[in-house]
């Protein structure tokens, strides 16, 4: 776009910039009122705790966490007092892969910053790059999800993802105390219909493959006995390399690695891969999962799944797969945590589950595959996933199942906060609803 501005004669032209025009975008779409501070009492809710049953009763917040759940808490002077009589409190839901924060548009490159440079980059943090004020965060909390998994994507090892909560001035205030390294396996089968190579050739890149990571793992291992023998002697490395930094706590297992891997045959060598190295890993993708159940219960892995809302993976396979996919492994015993794997739409999250809920999941086990279970499998769930007292107050009231899309949800707290339910869509909405000058009027 191009300003042309008249000056004593001079003509300028200034061409202004796409990520200009981005951030003028989002100083409208940005939040007007501010959030508000508690203390509150929610009374006469009922209230899904996830863990510990749905009941009639009160909720009181105080600083950031649920303080108290019971009947007829009586709550201090200063408390701001809600009546959520006919209402549910849900706590607030969790996507356990997204690219939020770290996209704005997709389709316009300079707008994102989830893919760097390079295969083998686990050591690059995408907490460090998520955007506070990205519009879409507060398109997606108006739909009762207060935190994420925001991950880097692309390569064998694209970097380290972050679970975040929805609220905060910068990255450092959202971080919700969770980290883990992303490895992409290497896909040893065919890549669909049209994948034309030779038997020879696929043999020979499928041992490529695990070649190239059994080599990066091999250095690691290396890596990790020189470390070890530094700290015996109380010395320094002299070699620092923040890449194999970022991998000891994995090799060690005192953290776990996330590994996205989809096809059916894929899942096998992925799983046969980990155990031989006694690697903690959480498998992610796994759009076949429903094919290999007994297997990945058998490795003890936990899933994190997604989207439900998409296509088969394979011409072959029924409409329903991707829907009946999470009910299948549940049904199993294997832990599962739903995921979007979006950055724009992620405030589907509730409808991802709805569907799974009806393809044969259940609505109590939808919940939890998006509350209590990615918690657990993020180890946060001291903190996170469930009404308890003692947690983060993340939750959010609505007048009804927050799966159907006519519920609507009336209130939210992010860390305790009452934050205020507008987004780009609902300002865009109070905007044109009633335009000024009116469209009758001249």
């Amino acid at each position: 776009m191009n300003i042309l501005i008249k000056k004593s004669g001079n003509t300028k032209y200034f061409s202004t910039i796409l990520i200009c025009l981005s951030l003028s975008l989002q100083v409208q779409a940005q939040q007007i009122k501010k959030a508000e501070k508690g203390p509150f009492l929610l009374k006469n809710a009922t209230i899904h705790s996830i863990t510990k049953g749905t009941f009639l009763g009160d909720l009181f917040i105080e600083d950031e966490k649920i303080k108290n759940i019971a009947q007829n808490i009586t709550a201090p002077a200063n408390t701001k007092t809600f009546d959520c009589s006919g209402k549910h409190i849900y706590p607030g839901f969790i996507d356990s892969g997204t690219r939020l924060g770290l996209a704005e548009i997709e389709s316009i490159s300079v707008t994102n910053d989830f893919a760097e440079l390079g295969d083998f980059i686990p050591h690059m943090k995408a907490l460090t790059a998520v955007n506070p004020n990205s519009v879409s965060i507060p398109v997606t909390r108006v739909n009762g999800v207060t935190t994420v998994f925001s991950k880097p994507e692309r390569n064998t090892f694209p970097g380290t993802g972050a679970l975040i909560d929805l609220f905060g001035y910068t990255p450092e205030q959202m971080y919700a105390g969770a980290e883990a390294v992303i490895m992409n396996f290497p896909s040893t089968g065919r890549r669909g219909r049209f994948d034309r190579r030779s038997e020879e050739d696929f043999k020979k890149d499928s041992e490529k493959a695990i070649k190239n990571i059994d080599d990066i793992w091999d250095k690691v291992a290396l890596y990790a006995r020189i470390d070890s023998m530094a700290k015996v002697q109380n010395k320094i490395p002299e070699d620092y390399n923040p890449q194999m930094d970022a991998l000891l706590p994995v090799y060690r297992g005192q953290k776990k690695l996330l590994v996205e891997v989809n096809k059916k045959e894929d899942i096998l060598v992925a799983i046969k891969w980990l155990r031989e190295k006694k690697i903690k890993a959480v498998l992610t993708g796994v759009s076949e999962g429903g094919r290999v159940t007994e297997e990945i219960k058998k490795s003890n892995y936990d899933v994190i799944t997604g989207p439900v809302l998409t296509v088969p993976g394979r011409a072959n396979a029924a409409y329903d797969e991707a829907y009946r996919n999470v009910s299948k492994m549940v049904e199993a015993g294997i832990r599962v945590a739903i995921r979007t794997n979006e950055a724009e739409n992620v405030r589907n999250l509730p409808f991802n589950a709805g569907f799974a809920a009806t393809y044969g999941l259940g609505i109590e086990e939808a919940l939890r595959c998006i509350t209590i279970n990615p918690a657990q499998i993020f180890e946060v769930d001291k903190l996170y996933g469930s009404l308890e007292a003692g947690k983060i107050a993340n939750l959010f009231i609505s007048d009804g199942d927050p799966f159907e899309p006519k519920t609507r949800i009336t209130h939210l707290f992010i860390r305790g906060w009452n934050v205020p339910l507008e987004s780009r869509q609902t300002l865009l909405n109070d905007e044109f609803l009633e335009r000024l000058p009116g469209i009758n009027e001249e």
